[in-house]
Parts: C-alpha cells; structure tokens; sequence
C-alpha cells in the first residue's frame, strides 16, 4: 500500500460546513484529500437556499472530475454539448479542462464531487 495513502472516515453526525470554490455553495470535506496525500478531493456540496448561481463561463484544470447528484437539481451548459440537467440519481464525468457554465440550480441541490488533484485552478473563460 502506498505510504502517502491512508484510511479515512466521515461521519455525517460530525459533518463541518465550508465556503469553498463558489459563494452560492457550501462544501463537506469527505477527509479524501488528506488520505490521499493531496491526490484526489470528494466533497459533499450543498446550495444556500436564496443564492443563486452567477453564471459564468470556466474551466479546471484537472485529471478528473466527477459529480453525482444526491438531491434536487443542478442545470449546465457544457462546451460542445449544450445544456445538461442534472437531476437526483445523475451522475457526470466533466472531461479535464471542459468549459461550462451552472445555469441555475434547486434551492435543495446536494450533490458529491471527486475530483483529482485535490489542488486545482479554475479559469474563467
């Protein structure tokens, strides 16, 4: 087993919430990160019902990127596909670099992203 990587546990009944990436949003941190050395991040995210998205067109810079919706909705424009929505059950793998833009979302959105690294840029296109 790797040395950097180790075992890791979160509980919903100690779950802390964050501000993060995006100020409509609120973020778990699933402890993945830090058992990975930093090679992959998983988080719950959450929407603060009344804040709406800002959208605007962006891109990451990472290896992977993946969301599943636990919870209400989450509606995107993808680059070269058109709009997607998102609903409970749904599950998106976001190509490295695809630029994209959040056109609304359900005051009620819970939804994991795993993305990897755990480090990454966001770039405004």
């Amino acid at each position: 087993m790797d040395q950097k990587m180790r075992f890791s546990v979160s509980h919903a009944r100690d779950a802390q919430w964050d501000r993060g990436l995006r100020a409509f949003f609120e973020y778990r941190d699933l402890g993945i990160k830090d058992a990975t050395a930093g090679k992959v991040v998983a988080h719950v995210i959450r929407a603060i019902p009344g804040v709406h998205a800002m959208p605007q067109r962006h891109h990451h810079d990472v290896e992977f990127q993946m969301v599943y919706v636990l919870k209400g909705w989450i509606k995107f424009d993808y680059e070269g596909v058109g709009e997607v929505m998102l609903n409970a059950g749904t599950c998106v793998h976001q190509p490295p670099g695809i630029r994209h833009t959040e056109l609304g979302h359900s005051d009620d959105l819970e939804l994991i992203e795993i993305v990897s690294p755990a480090e990454f840029d966001t770039g405004n296109d």
